[in-house]
């Protein structure tokens, strides 16, 4: 089977591509390095001066969870590489459609774009989504969106297949991340999220392997909310710090209840 990654330039991808790639061999990974233009106010400008030097915590744990699997993956898997500053260029479209592969993985790119799409290879474009769709759908983390909105028991993972929409398309798979009582730090919980992440994936992959495979409309699970990036500033890096505390003392005292929302489980 030929598999070719689209997957942003960030060491927890590369961790991700290298997992994937010792269990099921890549053909070929598209690169995603963007390059990132801002704009900025007064009002970003503040934002960002509260979130660097008083309510940092969230920044910090982020970095920190880059420099973990920095230390563990500091290559790419060793196969063919095409680096784009944007995943919707017509050259990662000409790239992809030589190769003719049977299964695109996504994780941390760019918006995929309809162009891309239309690639519609053999069984499909799926994406990792580190948040439980559709209950819990956007970004720029959906884990720090549960914890600043105390949805303590939301906090997992999707692998859906790729549409037009954010996050929007049918569902293989989700799952609640599961904790231990020793996850007393931010840090220790992203990267079980994370892990858990990265294994759900492989999992699913292994699934797809075997014929086992199912596409779930959304709109047949429940509605959801979709947090955008630009919603996300120096008071909800305030609400994480503060409830941070809390999320620690329920997963210590187990109180962490995940049966109250639809799960899709792996097909068997």
């Amino acid at each position: 089977m030929k598999i070719v990654m689209w997957i942003g330039d960030e060491p927890n991808q590369r961790a991700l591509a290298n997992k994937i790639n010792s269990q099921f061999p890549l053909s070929a990974i598209v690169l995603e390095k963007r390059v990132s233009i801002k704009k900025y106010n007064l009002k970003t400008i503040i934002n960002k001066l509260l979130s660097k030097f008083i309510f940092s915590l969230p920044n910090k744990t982020w970095w920190s969870l880059m420099n973990h699997y920095e230390s563990e993956f500091n290559s790419y898997p060793n196969c063919d590489q095409l680096v784009v500053s944007n995943i919707n260029e017509k050259r990662t479209f000409d790239y992809t459609k030589k190769i003719n592969p049977d299964l695109i993985l996504v994780s941390g790119t760019s918006l995929i774009k309809e162009d891309l799409i239309k690639i519609n290879p053999k069984i499909g474009l799926l994406n990792l989504h580190t948040g439980l769709s559709p209950h819990i759908k956007g970004g720029p983390n959906c884990t720090n969106w549960c914890i600043a909105t105390k949805q303590f028991n939301m906090i997992g993972n999707t692998i859906m297949w790729i549409d037009k929409g954010i996050d929007t398309g049918g569902i293989l798979t989700t799952e609640y991340t599961k904790f231990s009582k020793t996850d007393n730090s931010l840090l220790k919980i992203h990267i079980r999220v994370m892990n858990h992440a990265h294994d759900l994936y492989i999992r699913s992959i292994s699934n797809i392997m075997k014929n086992k495979t199912q596409n779930i409309p959304q709109k047949n699970i429940a509605e959801g909310t979709t947090y955008y990036s630009k919603q996300w500033g120096w008071y909800q890096n305030y609400l994480v710090m503060r409830n941070s505390k809390k999320m620690f003392e329920f997963i210590k005292g187990g109180k962490l209840t995940n049966d109250k929302i639809k799960l899709i489980p792996l097909p068997k």
